[in-house]
């Protein structure tokens, strides 16, 4: 059994930002396709900004991310810094705001997860 949480802090800017979030989400689901490992999926910083982009059925993202939007989480403070706090919330995410308004890293690490991050 493994415990992953992958955190995305790659924006949306660059072509590399798009390989950072494609690399991600097939990490992502390779953990989610396991019924034996535990996985986190958070997006935090620059990260909240791909919400609204896989939420829309016309990215190519979309299906990718569909795989593991179960285990998705949002980074609360970041949605609102990032301008995109109403499509997490139309998105119906979970979000995050454990330590100062953010995801705990220190909790994940406490409960043994693999912090991966892109």
């Amino acid at each position: 059994m493994a415990k992953a949480a992958i955190v995305i802090l790659a924006g949306n800017e660059s072509h590399s930002d798009y390989g950072r979030l494609a690399n991600a989400l097939e990490a992502a689901k390779e953990f989610a396709e396991n019924d034996d490992d535990e996985l986190e999926l958070i997006f935090d910083g620059a990260g909240t900004q791909w919400i609204p982009e896989l939420e829309d059925e016309e990215s190519d993202y979309h299906e990718l991310y569909q795989a593991v939007r179960d285990n998705a989480a949002v980074c609360d403070f970041c949605s609102g810094a990032f301008g995109v706090e109403e499509a997490v919330a139309d998105a119906g995410l979970v979000t995050l705001d454990e330590y100062d308004g953010h995801p705990s890293i220190r909790s994940l690490v406490d409960d043994d997860y693999e912090i991966i991050t892109f």
